[in-house]
């Protein structure tokens, strides 16, 4: 923690994101860290004035219990500037208010967001300068590479936070915590002895009103690409020697440059659905072909699948899986890896000698190892236990984790430039197979685990 002065310039601050993500995470922040010091300063294209914005940041701050002398004074001293952003004029403007570092974060969208940076190369930049953009990163590889070369003109790479608020810190730690330091699972981390690997994260929410981005995203890009593919690197990296942003960035790009489909075949290794009319728990969820602002002639997924092999001595061979989606029957978010089985079973027991399996839940964090154990009754019969141990909850918000990096001046839980370029090359082929529909777009009813004839992970 850093108590050095910024000011956070919140590009978007009349938007849905800020009130209900991005200003609780920064209550929470000043509540458990007062030395900070945060000046704050609101910009957008609604009419309002600081009265009204220091109402929406009050209202925020009031859903985590935001308290304490740095909660008071950014809210005694925010500020709100009606502004277009994409204009060179009114970001100079907003720079000049700024009092020590200031920090640009893009609460808009991604359009507007590239629109904005190419504004900033006719303005002139304050040394230390953060920017903060949140996914998607660009639309393909091509445009999060013109992306990238307009970033680099403005500030060097360790300034620009490209938004992953799905890995926070304490998921991150968690994973290379149980890996790292122990010697049951540092030597056997490989294709020598793990069989397959499913990361997957299920949703039992529907749409819920974010038809406008979502009916042009879909599950793989919303998900797959920008979220699954970083749990994925941090999985299969090799041991960095830090915990160091640039040792852990490093680590990652090496397992995203050598990833690609499995087999390199885009039909046979992804598959998408979307959700029809079904129910979970108590709520019944029309199909979502008929959800209010969908184009059903987009053939949008609200379900995908996609199958990745990393090509290196360490992962040779080893199926990656991949999977999210929304309306499913059950929330899970977790990494599955399931072991090879033994090579030799003495003759004589009995019941079930299924290879062992570990199984890392995330939010909340917690990993279960299943195992084989004699049972208590004959000896030669064996059981299927889990030991099973909990993690708890990391300390801040996820958007707390994403700005605490942001205003401290840390990368590390940021995507890095060419590792963003590298998540659109591997989910490519598989955007360019549905686009052709080659794959069929099939459907399950909402609250049940997904179409009936997909192979269960």
């Amino acid at each position: 923690m850093t108590a050095t002065q910024t000011t956070l310039i919140v590009l978007g601050a009349s938007g849905d994101l800020t009130s209900r993500l991005l200003m609780p995470a920064l209550g929470q922040l000043l509540t458990r860290e007062p030395q900070r010091g945060i000046r704050l300063i609101g910009a957008g294209m609604d009419d309002w004035d600081d009265a009204k914005w220091r109402e929406v940041v009050t209202a925020s701050f009031a859903t985590v219990k935001a308290s304490g002398s740095a909660v008071d004074a950014v809210l005694a001293g925010a500020t709100y500037r009606q502004s277009d952003i994409t204009k060179p004029e009114d970001l100079t403007a907003l720079l000049a208010e700024a009092e020590g570092r200031p920090a640009f974060y893009f609460a808009v969208p991604p359009a507007v967001a590239a629109k904005a940076c190419v504004a900033l190369e006719q303005v002139t930049l304050p040394e230390g300068l953060i920017l903060a953009l949140e996914k998607p990163f660009g639309t393909d590889e091509a445009s999060a590479h013109a992306l990238n070369e307009v970033l680099t003109k403005l500030v060097p790479e360790d300034q620009v936070h490209r938004i992953d608020h799905f890995l926070g810190r304490s998921t991150v730690l968690n994973v290379l915590g149980v890996r790292f330091t122990n010697r049951i699972f540092e030597p056997t981390w490989s294709a020598e002895h793990i069989e397959s690997v499913v990361i997957r994260y299920d949703e039992a929410l529907g749409l819920e009103g974010r038809a406008g981005y979502y009916d042009k995203a879909g599950a793989l890009v919303d998900m797959i690409q920008s979220h699954l593919l970083q749990v994925m690197a941090v999985v299969a990296m090799d041991p960095p020697s830090t915990l160091g942003a640039m040792d852990l960035r490093d680590a990652k790009a090496v397992v995203l440059r050598a990833t690609s489909l499995w087999k390199d075949d885009a039909i046979a290794s992804s598959r998408r659905a979307r959700y029809a009319a079904g129910t979970i728990g108590d709520r019944t969820l029309p199909a979502y072909a008929d959800e209010k602002g969908v184009d059903p002639a987009r053939g949008t997924e609200t379900l995908a699948e996609m199958t990745v092999g990393v090509a290196t001595s360490r992962w040779a061979g080893v199926p990656f899986t991949l999977r999210s989606g929304k309306a499913l029957g059950d929330r899970r978010s977790e990494i599955v890896i399931r072991f090879k089985p033994v090579t030799h079973l003495p003759g004589g027991f009995e019941g079930s000698a299924d290879p062992t399996v570990l199984r890392l839940t995330l939010g909340p964090d917690r990993m279960a190892l299943e195992i084989n154990v004699n049972g208590p009754g004959d000896p030669f019969e064996l059981d299927r236990v889990a030991m099973e141990a909990e993690f708890g909850e990391g300390e801040l918000l996820a958007y707390a984790e994403v700005l605490q990096g942001i205003l401290d001046g840390d990368p590390t839980l940021s995507v890095r430039g060419d590792t963003a370029e590298q998540c659109w090359r591997i989910v490519q082929p598989v955007i360019d197979a549905w686009h052709a529909d080659t794959v069929p777009l099939e459907e399950y009813p909402a609250g049940t685990p997904g179409p009936a004839s997909w192979p269960q992970l």
